[in-house]
This record gives C-alpha cells, structure tokens and sequence, in this order.
C-alpha cells in the first residue's frame, strides 16, 4: 500500500484548495480512509475520515462545514476538499489508510499506512 497527497499550496484567509492522496494496490479496500495535519509545535490532528463503504464519514470539529472528503474508486484517489481556508488551518496535511473502526476513526495510531504529507498555508 503506498499513498501520495498533494494539491497542497500558499492561499489567502477564505480560499479553497483540494487536496487529493493517490493510492496504490488494495488501499480503498482498507476499513478507513482518512486525512489529518500537523502545525509546527502541535500534535496530528484529525480532520476527516471516510468508510470503505463511502457511506459514512467524520470530520473533525475545527472543519466541520468547511471541508469534504471524498473518493473516487475508479481512480484510486481521495480528496479533501477545503474551503473558507483559515490561517489556523496551516499545516501539513497527511493521508492515511487503515483498520480504523468507529471508536478509532480520529486516531492516528488507528492507521497504519500514511501519505509524505502536503504542505497547506494560508495568510491572513
């Protein structure tokens, strides 16, 4: 299983971005997919996850609203779409798959394969 993100970028306070995570061999085929960030000096923060199934997903509460994951399977590609982009929004933006279940899904220890990381900024 390998997983790339990118889409990642510099962007001003209220600007979207989309940020997309190709997978490779049986990735989708995994319980959970899901996206979180890291700022500097901050522990990895959950943002959204999405089932195996597409019918449920979770977002954290600091983009709920905002933000939308989604997958598309004929692609092997996931995407979290980001709008109305906050300064507190800055980080670096991992992808992830794995076994999470519902009581894990916002874990980062629940997933065990992750993406390099892409690197969203947004200026006041």
């Amino acid at each position: 299983v390998q997983l790339q993100a990118s889409g990642g970028g510099l962007v001003q306070a209220g600007a979207s971005l989309r940020l997309s995570c190709a997978a490779s061999g049986d990735t989708f085929n995994l319980p959970a997919l899901g996206w979180f960030r890291q700022a500097p000096r901050k522990e990895r923060e959950f943002v959204a996850a999405i089932r195996r199934s597409g019918d449920r997903l979770y977002y954290g509460d600091s983009v709920k609203g905002r933000y939308t994951i989604s997958r598309d399977r004929a692609k092997n590609t996931m995407y979290l779409q980001m709008n109305n982009l906050k300064p507190e929004d800055t980080a670096v933006y991992y992808c992830a798959a794995g076994h999470a279940i519902l009581s894990t899904v916002t874990t980062p220890t629940a997933y065990r394969y992750w993406g390099q990381g892409t690197l969203v900024t947004v200026s006041s």
